[in-house]
């Protein structure tokens, strides 16, 4: 008969599944709560990481302000008329419309999506306002958006009309002054004293007159309208735009007055943007990299700013910005799959030390069933069956209840549970069948037992080989590669094949420290006996018998080990990322407070200074001049770095009064510098291209270039990775006076006297940065993740903990019971059941937490930290010591527990049924 009319379908036997779920429902039933819990982190974490990488992208796009706005110029066209004038073009607002309608239809279908609808603004220059003691300047203004310019109601007078009725005008260039009627907010009127049909004084920058007139006075709608940001001055006088004690006025042009201010001002003054804005709610992980690579393509093909004709030239800094955000976010999904996959395999190892436990508690039934003859394929069927369905059921509900807690839910995390938990307990118990039936007799022959532990030897040296080889290959790509991917427009952030041996070296490297312990703790419990037998205690050598018995047990030691130092690591991890994000707010402001003066207040920067100097509770004052992407030349290579002209010796205390690093090198500014006329200079570079030694050259307009030469290392400034620090008497003496922009204060009232400065600048306060940092949808989800995982761990490390002790606790207490019998007393039989379950525990609550700490300063680093804390450098690992100190404690007082409740439970227990168990 053919083989294939043999064979026959598997019978599992349905009472036996039914009877062995019944009768092993604990443990059944806590497998199912650790794999439930487990797929509901799994689940959960990846899409709260996607729902706060799309907070992030529109919290950073929010705080970029006017910076990740898309600006879109053109020059007129010229006015030239035939007489040798100027014409007065009375179509101007049509042209501005189709102006507006043109960059509009450049964007393209994505970026459009993204942005709010587009305003138009012309404005005119700056004029000074002749009349008055306090300093003003006025500039007239024209919004116009796709319903017209922003609603105002004219509370006095009327809206602006043309200065001539004629649709066709031609203007000297030798002519009067054109006038130009505009409207004037409440609070202009009232601060100007100036009404309907009054003209406003002002002149040009040449101290030209101009005709300004007041056609009535407006009050806005809604002051809410965005296109009251793109000019403030519309609504009051804005104090400190155009310097210190300046208070800038405005005036609102109206369709028909447009072409009057064309002819108001000369022929390249009236300058027109179109400003689109991005609509932050709008903007998602998913679709960054389409919208910085189309932004990066219209700054690409824009028009040179040197052609006067109308082509479109746009401004934008919404690609640096997404792209900035795209890679904190790449950063922080590194960061979770650590963390999660250190959760996985801690999951796995506890959910093989439950099958374990299982397999040993029905080993006596598969036994009876495989002699009874049960067939192999057909108990392994009953229990991947019981399995399978347990796994499926318990991360079913954890990934619905993942599903109800987060915006979704990932089931890719979850499948390692799963897996373990379906295929675990299945194979343990087919072999532990196979065992019990099989006839291979232990041989006679020495050498044939010699061979039998040499082969099993050689078996666990090729796994443990085979553990150390990932291990050091997954060490070496994650430094040498790191942590990060290419980003690709198509790229989703999330864990990728060629990012999972990194990503896996951190459970890699505590199983190898988990299988160095293990080889090592069978020689210490030996010695520890070798010790005890020399001694006159014979408790100490029950205990040191039992411990030397049980040490070689590998799930129970691995699941202990790997469960603190991974706990360890979370931790470290969590305290590493607090720590700095207050050093990061240090590094990003520079002091207690920095004040950012704008160009148009730079020559006041100074008396500013002395002001804030002057106030309560300020230290430190130091005023510099920074310049973001200065042209610095290294023979032909051009390089864009941050340079920060300023007072070395002042620079060096304020340094030294924070708890920024000291820099010394900032004495060699002071000193003459290596070559004849060169001035000294401190370079730092994210990249290693400014490097020290380096001959610089800092051009000048119509003068030669400076020769600078590096002569050390800067100090982080402002948290930019390319710095060129100067010193400012070493630069003037070379020819090149700074004039300062920037103002650094320390003290503890440095944050109110920055923020009443009376300037218009940007105000930067080290608390707000703090405050803003630890509240980020990124940080606070690593932090609250980290948190989490060292809790979920240390439980997992706990578990295991018991799983272990049930899983010896009848052989250790059926010994025990018999040396009853010889006279020992109870007290005495935990001292010895103590000896025995001590070993393993005091090894991971010494050696887990310690190799936790190696694994952190070995894998810190390259996980990019700073990208989330904003430091100018990866943080190093911050050890807290009363946290592992909390996991070791934890650790022992639930292993003091375990020998108490085993005796309540075993209490009851009769010598007689003990000593017939044997028979």
């Amino acid at each position: 008969m053919k083989g294939w009319l043999t064979r026959r379908w598997l019978a599992p036997h349905w009472p036996s599944i039914r009877g062995r779920g019944r009768a092993d429902a604990g443990p059944l039933l806590l497998t199912a709560a650790v794999i439930a819990a487990v797929a509901l982190l799994a689940g959960a974490v990846p899409a709260l990481l996607r729902a706060a990488a799309d907070d992030a992208v529109q919290d950073t796009v929010r705080r970029a302000g006017h910076d990740s706005n898309v600006l879109a110029h053109a020059e007129w066209e010229r006015d030239d008329g035939p007489t040798g004038g100027r014409v007065r073009t009375a179509g101007l607002a049509e042209e501005v419309d189709d102006f507006r309608v043109r960059a509009t239809y450049a964007l393209g279908p994505d970026l459009d999506a993204a942005l709010l609808s587009p305003i138009a603004v012309v404005s005119g220059p700056i004029l000074s306002v002749s009349e008055g003691n306090a300093p003003r300047t006025f500039q007239f203004t024209y919004l116009a958006g796709d319903a017209g310019g922003p609603d105002v109601t004219w509370i006095a007078g009327s809206a602006p009309g043309p200065a001539v009725p004629g649709e066709y005008v031609e203007s000297p260039y030798s002519g009067p002054p054109w006038p130009v009627q505009v409207g004037l907010s409440e609070a202009d009127a009232d601060a100007l004293d100036l009404g309907p049909g009054d003209r406003i004084p002002v002149k040009d920058g040449r101290g030209r007159d101009r005709d300004v007139r007041i056609s009535g006075i407006y009050r806005p709608a809604d002051s809410a309208d965005p296109a009251w940001l793109l000019a403030p001055a519309l609504l009051r006088p804005v104090p400190g735009v155009d310097g210190v004690g300046i208070i800038r006025f405005a005036g609102l042009l109206s369709r028909e007055s447009l072409p009057d201010a064309r002819l108001a001002v000369d022929e390249d003054q009236l300058r027109r943007t179109v400003q689109f804005t991005p609509e932050p709610d709008a903007l998602t992980w998913d679709t960054t990299a389409t919208l910085a690579s189309r932004v990066v393509q219209l700054k690409a093909a824009s028009g040179s700013s040197g052609n006067r004709d109308e082509s479109l030239k746009w401004e934008s800094q919404l690609d640096t910005t997404l792209r900035d955000a795209r890679g904190r976010i790449s950063a922080a999904w590194a960061q979770v799959a650590v963390l999660l996959t250190g959760v996985l395999t801690a999951t796995v190892l506890v959910l093989l030390l439950a099958a374990a436990l299982l397999v040993r508690r029905r080993g006596p039934a598969l036994s009876a069933a495989r002699q009874r003859g049960a067939a192999l394929p057909d108990l392994g069927a009953e229990l991947v069956m019981e399995s399978t369905a347990l796994s499926l059921s318990a991360a079913a509900v954890g990934l619905a209840l993942a599903r109800a807690a987060a915006p979704g839910v990932s089931w890719t995390w979850a499948v390692p549970v799963v897996l373990a938990g379906a295929v675990a307990a299945p194979t343990l118990g087919t072999l532990a069948a196979a065992r019990a039936s099989r006839d291979r007799r232990r041989p006679a022959n020495p050498a044939a037992r010699r061979w039998v532990r040499a082969t099993g030897e050689m078996r666990r040296v090729a796994v443990e080989a085979a553990v150390l080889i990932a291990a050091v290959a997954a060490f070496v790509t994650l430094h040498q590669g790191g942590l990060l991917p290419v980003v690709s427009d198509s790229d989703t952030g999330e864990l990728t094949g060629d990012r999972i041996l990194p990503i896996s070296a951190l459970a890699l490297g505590v199983l190898v420290g988990a299988l160095v312990l293990l080889r090592l703790l069978p020689l210490g419990a030996r010695f520890a006996l070798r010790q005890a037998l020399r001694s006159r205690r014979p408790l100490a050598v029950f205990g040191a018998a039992r411990a030397a018995t049980t040490a070689g047990r590998a799930l129970p030691l691995l699941v202990l080990v790997s469960a603190t130092a991974l706990a360890s690591f979370a931790l470290i991890l969590g305290t590493t990322v607090s720590r700095g994000l207050a050093d990061g707010a240090w590094s990003t402001v520079g002091a207690d407070a920095r004040l950012d003066v704008g160009a148009e207040a730079e020559a006041a920067t100074p008396a500013v200074a002395e002001r804030i100097a002057a106030a309560p509770g300020v230290g430190q004052v130091v005023v510099a001049q920074v310049t973001d992407s200065a042209r610095v030349f290294a023979e032909s290579t051009l390089f864009t770095p941050h340079l920060v002209i300023v007072d070395a010796d002042a620079f060096r205390r304020l340094l030294a009064a924070t708890p920024l690093p000291d820099a010394p090198a900032l004495t060699r500014l002071t000193a003459p510098g290596p070559g004849r006329g060169d001035v000294p200079a401190l370079v730092r570079s994210s990249n290693g291209d400014l490097r020290t030694g380096m001959r610089l050259q800092l051009p000048r307009d119509d003068a030669p270039a400076i020769h600078l030469t590096a002569v050390g290392t800067a100090p982080s400034v402002d948290g930019v990775g390319d710095v060129v620090i100067v010193d400012a008497g070493a630069l003037a003496d070379a020819g090149l006076p700074a004039v300062p922009n920037t103002v650094w204060a320390t003290g503890p009232g440095a944050a109110r006297a920055v923020s009443t400065s009376g300037v218009a600048a940007d105000v930067v306060l080290r608390a707000d940065v703090l405050r803003a940092q630890r509240v980020a949808p990124l940080t606070a989800g690593l932090l609250r993740l980290a948190w989490t995982a060292a809790g979920v761990l240390l439980a997992l490390g706990l578990l295991g903990l018991a799983l272990a002790a049930a899983a010896s606790a009848s052989e250790r207490w059926q010994t025990l019971t018999r040396l009853r019998t010889l006279g020992l007393r109870p007290r005495d039989a935990r001292w010895v059941a103590a000896g025995e379950v001590l070993p393993p525990v005091v090894v991971a609550a010494v050696c887990g937490p310690l190799l936790g700490v190696l694994l952190a300063r070995l894998t810190i680093g390259p996980l990019d930290l700073r990208l989330l804390t904003g430091q100018a450098a990866d943080p190093g690992a911050v050890l807290p010591w009363w946290l592992l100190g909390l996991v070791s404690v934890a650790l022992l007082a639930a292993a003091a527990l375990v020998v108490p409740v085993e005796s309540a439970l075993r209490r009851r227990d009769r010598l007689s049924e003990v000593l017939r168990a044997g028979e």
